[in-house]
């Protein structure tokens, strides 16, 4: 494979007009699915891995910092040069492929760490090639599909989502039950064999996945391929990628601005999620004193299967999110979908049962799924062709800033302010998704405002 080269073109593909059919969107967006089995192995497990290796529940949000800033870092690098690639494998594929195989190393190595700061580093490179692969997948979709079918294709993406996270929540659970393969942690610093089995599987999920989309689904070339060579020599270089991304950030859409803290607070409700709602149920609902007992490993596994509920909703509800948001609005779905995840978090405080815990999950999936598809479909329709990668790279920094807030501040909130109560912060988070409901008004929806496809939207839906 070619090194990735510049591209200053302000149109350079050609996009079919013809409407795709349901394979091709199931094709384009396949490689989701094993980027989030991956994804999902991470969120699941770390925290219980740095449990078993000794972690305190105040500890935990910073050892997370990692993620995030490999977030802020690589998602604006890779969308820039994502955009002003051409090689022959396309321009977002060669991204998929690297960031595949690096992060199959990773899922390989992770749960294998020996100490702390070696599974914290071991995170800071699987999130980064997390990143690499799943940063240009959401400008694919809108380079790849019709305009008019973005938002089907973003929907498909959150049925691989929740598809994939359902299947890697549920492995861990599936092998110790189904296969009766010892789960037993066999000491403090020891991560059950269930788990690594669980992160072996998801590397080769991850690679086998991402190579059939890249295999499958074509991208098409520069309309001139002489005169895009001549602009790569003309516009490479740092200095001029750092001057586009900052022109960029000056010049970002009134909509990005204002979906901004709309992404600001649903991904800090759900980075409380991700860190704590594992050890929560571990320790408060089964009653997990030390992290190398055998009830604690059914607390995660227990915690698995609820994280695969309200992903088996998130895939389920994606199906129908296009449709709803025709007889509604965009902005109505979202928020209100936002409300239902928000309450339901609220309510894990007054549940102690594990399988009423089975309930707000339910609503959890519902939000889930409109934050991984809305907002991006909202975003779309506001953006130019040609900066499609960099804003999305940039519109992530919204995702991953909350995560860094929360690894700054949590533990110390955890620590004083609520007595090391690992439930209190994911409750934290449904307030969290409240704020971000409230703020969906002053969103303006282009596609409405313009009325420049609704007509369009009103025939799609996703099956």
């Amino acid at each position: 494979m070619s090194s990735p080269q510049l591209n200053t073109d302000p149109n350079p593909t050609i996009k079919t007009a013809s409407k795709f059919g349901f394979w091709q969107l199931w094709n384009m967006s396949f490689g989701f699915f094993g980027i989030q089995f991956g994804w999902a192995l991470q969120m699941t497990n770390t925290s219980a891995i740095y449990e078993y290796l000794g972690a305190s529940p105040e500890d935990i949000p910073i050892l997370w910092l990692a993620a995030p800033l490999s977030g802020l870092i690589a998602q604006p690098i890779i969308g820039y040069m994502s955009d002003r690639t051409w090689t022959r494998l396309g321009r977002r594929r060669p991204y998929f492929l690297v960031g595949a195989i690096f992060s199959s190393l990773a899922l390989i190595a992770m749960p294998n760490a020996s100490s702390l700061w070696i599974a914290a580093g071991l995170l800071w490179i699987l999130d980064t090639s997390i990143n690499i692969s799943m940063e240009p997948f959401r400008a694919f979709v809108a380079d790849v599909a019709p305009d008019e079918q973005r938002t089907k294709g973003f929907a498909m993406q959150a049925f691989f989502i929740g598809s994939g996270a359902v299947f890697a929540a549920l492995a861990p659970w599936i092998l110790n039950n189904l296969f009766q393969i010892d789960a037993s942690s066999q000491g403090g610093a020891t991560v059950p064999l269930t788990v690594k089995l669980a992160f072996y599987i998801g590397a080769a999920v991850f690679l086998g996945t991402v190579l059939w989309t890249i295999f499958t689904t074509p991208e098409s070339p520069p309309k001139d391929v002489q005169a895009f060579y001549k602009r790569v020599e003309r516009t490479g270089g740092l200095l001029n990628a750092a001057q586009s991304i900052w022109h960029s950030i000056i010049e970002t859409p009134s909509t990005m601005k204002q979906l901004a803290g709309v992404q600001f607070f649903s991904w800090l409700g759900m980075f409380c999620l991700f860190l704590y709602l594992p050890t929560a149920i571990a320790h408060h609902v089964f009653g997990a004193v030390q992290e190398n007992s055998e009830i604690y490993t059914q607390g995660i596994e227990w915690a698995g299967i609820c994280t695969a509920v309200y992903n088996g909703v998130c895939f389920i509800f994606s199906l129908f999110l296009s449709r709803l948001t025709e007889l509604t609005n965009r902005k109505l779905t979202h928020a209100v979908c936002l409300i239902i995840g928000g309450l339901s978090l609220i309510s894990l405080i007054s549940i102690h049962d594990q399988y009423l815990i089975l309930l707000p999950m339910v609503g959890l999936g519902i939000a889930w799924a409109s934050i991984l598809a809305i907002p991006y479909s909202l975003l779309s329709d506001a953006l130019p062709d040609k900066k499609m990668g960099i804003y999305m790279g940039l519109f992530n920094a919204f995702i991953v800033i909350p995560q860094i807030v929360a690894a700054l501040g949590l533990g110390w909130v955890v620590a004083n302010l609520f007595d090391r109560d690992r439930l209190l912060v994911v409750v934290l988070g449904g307030f969290s998704f409240l704020l971000a409901a409230c703020l969906m008004p002053l969103v303006k929806d282009e596609v409405s405002a313009g009325d420049k496809a609704s007509e369009a939207l009103k025939q799609e839906q996703l099956v």
